[in-house]
Parts: C-alpha cells; structure tokens; sequence
C-alpha cells in the first residue's frame, strides 16, 4: 500500500493567503525532493547544506508524510547550533502525534530564517495521491524535484545498499529466481517506475514548479547539474560552496553486487515497457536508456 496517514484537522486543507513568518520566505519548506532512491538525493542535500544560500535540516531524510519521521536512522543527527536543536525537539514532538499535521511540519523550518530549505526523502515517491494533494496544496509555493535513474541500473544500486547495510538478507546474486524474490517485493517495484511517480506528482504540481533531473547529468556534469537545480530553487549558483566540490559524493564508495551479463538482460527485460514510457515522457537522458540494452 501506498502511504496515506490522517490528517489533523488544523493542519490540513488550502493555504494560499496565510501570512509569512519572516519578510522574505514563506513559512513552510521551499521545496521537496522526492526521490529517487539510489538517484543522487545524497549529494543534492551535501550540496545544499554547503551552500549560503540554504538551511537544511540537520537530517537528510525526514521521512514525515510516509513514516510521520518514526524511523530509526543509521547516524546521529546534526547538531551544531540551537537551531538544529529546535528542529529535532520539534521533529521528536511531532512524530508522537497520530496524523500529519502540516501546520506544524511546516513549523520545522522556521530556523531557515532569510534562507531557503526543504525536505530530502526518497521515500516520498511512494506517496498517495490524497496525501500528495493535501500536501500541495497546503504549500502551494512548494518547488518539486525528481531525481531519475535508468530503472535496471536504480534497481541494482537499490538492492547491493540493502544488502551492504543487512536491511535484507544476501542473496545468491547470479540466481534469476533469488532476483526476482528481492525484486518484486512491493516496497522495491513502488520505487522504480520513474514514469508513474512523475505522473502522479505531476497531476497536482504546476508544470513551472517540478522538474525531473538525471543521474546521469550528475555523472556526466555535476557542476552543470548544480548549477540548474540552484537556480530552479532560486538560489545563486555563481555562490561558492562552502565546502564541497561540485563532484563530492561520500556514497560513490559503496560497493555494488556483481552484476552477470545475464542477470543484467533479465532486468532489461524486466524494466523494457518502462525503459521505453520513460525515454517517451522523461526525455534528456531517459531517451538513451532503452539503446543501452538493445531495445
């Protein structure tokens, strides 16, 4: 099933004409990335976070709307001033509570001040249409990314960091029938049909405030890359980080699961209506995807 928790009341429904809590940003998050997962959302919340121009939370993936931020994370979070302080006092606070309640997530980025911020997390490409909808429009300034991976080579990505962190068992990775079992659980086949997540979103978000952006560009040029998504987010990409290079990823060392010649046709087979709907509807690089595995 799809995520769909209740909603309070108070913090639910249209808030077009709400004033702002500070004289230059609306309350609330600027904008989401919901995903994808193994698609470069880590090095999107690095570069933001070392950006001037951004406060971001002091953890990547808030997981509200799909876990109400009940997750057990890997690392501690963030906690270099009061500001980060507030927001996980305010987080802890507001996952106790039984529903959403978009008043008060939007409360979590008061400490953004001047700046800009949002809300990293995957997960959020698994979201219901009721939940994307109440969420939009609550912040209908709210900016929209997506970050695509060609869907053989997400999947693969996807299952060898479950199996690096022990989130599934390891499996005999040159066995079809062992692929199929970890492939077509529900949970991995919601996150790679890039196609369906765009159209879901795409229904409820202007066309001027989503974009969809590649894995591919971030392996090409990621500087390029940077700079696009900074200025979709109305952010200065001429600003220097003030840490990392545009090319900085701390994922990039991950080792994947060895992928056969015939494990990797049996994915391409898999993955061929959806290699082909998104090269339709995605372009850019999403055209090169089905050439890659013959089709």
């Amino acid at each position: 099933m799809r995520w769909a928790w209740p909603f309070n009341t108070r913090g639910s429904g249209d808030r077009n004409k709400q004033g702002n809590s500070s004289p230059t940003r609306s309350p609330g998050p600027d904008f989401l990335c919901i995903g994808a997962h193994k698609a470069g959302s880590t090095w999107l919340y690095q570069q933001l976070d070392s950006h001037p121009d951004f406060w971001m939370p002091p953890v990547k993936e808030l997981h509200y709307f799909d876990q109400l931020s009940r997750v057990q994370r890997a690392a501690r979070p963030r906690c270099r001033d009061e500001h980060d302080l507030r927001f996980l006092e305010r987080l802890q606070s507001l996952s106790a509570e039984p529903g959403i309640d978009l008043e008060n997530y939007g409360r979590l980025f008061e400490p953004k001040a001047s700046l800009r911020s949002g809300d990293i997390s995957p997960n959020y490409s698994t979201l219901s249409n009721e939940v994307i909808r109440q969420v939009v429009g609550y912040f209908p300034n709210l900016k929209v990314m997506f970050l695509a991976r060609d869907p053989v080579e997400r999947a693969w990505s996807h299952l060898s960091m479950e199996v690096h962190y022990r989130q599934i068992e390891p499996f005999d990775v040159t066995n079809i029938d062992e692929v199929n079992r970890n492939l077509f659980r529900r949970g991995m086949l919601l996150r790679s049909y890039p196609s369906a997540v765009v159209a879901r979103w795409k229904r409820y978000v202007h066309p001027e405030q989503f974009r969809v952006y590649f894995f591919d560009n971030l392996q090409s040029n990621p500087a390029e890359l940077r700079r696009s998504i900074l200025s979709f987010l109305g952010a200065d990409p001429h600003k220097p980080s003030k840490r990392l290079a545009a090319d900085y990823n701390s994922w990039t060392t991950m080792e994947k699961l060895p992928l056969t010649n015939k494990v990797r046709s049996h994915l391409a087979q898999f993955f061929k209506k959806e290699l082909k709907t998104c090269a339709a509807r995605l372009g850019g690089p999403a055209r090169d995807w089905p050439a890659r595995y013959g089709f």
